[in-house]
């Protein structure tokens, strides 16, 4: 799957963020996130990021990147009559697992119970840019979370697989 836009928004009227992942083949994937499963999920993307993909990522995660902006991240999401894989009601992420992949890749995988599912494969810029958004989206749903990039988890070791459930 080729990638060419992400966006995260809050729905007030959900309580929740939205996650819209858009493909070069112009494809729409929705993830609703929860409150507590961002919560829940937090420290594992961050150990992610600053572990198995930290030889790859840079030294400081910025709060906000300028270089995002120019990158097409200013731009709005593209609406050209999408076709939707999943439905076009987002999956409601209740389990995830996060593996550590070849050096430099990782595999997330949001599930909706034992229903729908989707995989992300990420790169250090990639991670670093979804926890960004994430960030930002939560603060502007002012879900008074603690999203700190050095927070501890247990994830395993690159030779296993880090499951975490809502």
């Amino acid at each position: 799957m080729d990638l060419h836009q992400l966006q995260i928004a809050n729905d007030s009227v959900q309580d929740r963020l939205v996650l819209r992942i858009g493909t070069e083949a112009n494809e729409e994937f929705r993830i609703y996130f929860t409150r507590h499963f961002l919560r829940e999920i937090w420290p594992h993307l961050t150990a992610m990021l600053s572990g198995h993909l930290g030889a790859n990522a840079p030294a400081a995660l910025p709060e906000r990147e300028p270089e995002a902006e120019a990158a097409g991240f200013a731009e709005p999401f593209r609406e050209d009559h999408p076709s939707y894989p999943l439905g076009s009601t987002p999956l409601l992420a209740s389990e995830a697992t996060l593996e550590a992949g070849a050096p430099g890749e990782a595999r997330f995988t949001l599930r909706e119970g034992r229903e729908r599912s989707f995989t992300l494969d990420l790169d250090a810029e990639l991670l670093q840019i979804l926890c960004a958004m994430l960030h930002a989206a939560s603060e502007q749903a002012q879900w008074d979370l603690v999203l700190d990039y050095d927070a501890p988890a247990a994830i395993a070791g690159p030779s296993g697989p880090s499951s975490l459930l809502h």
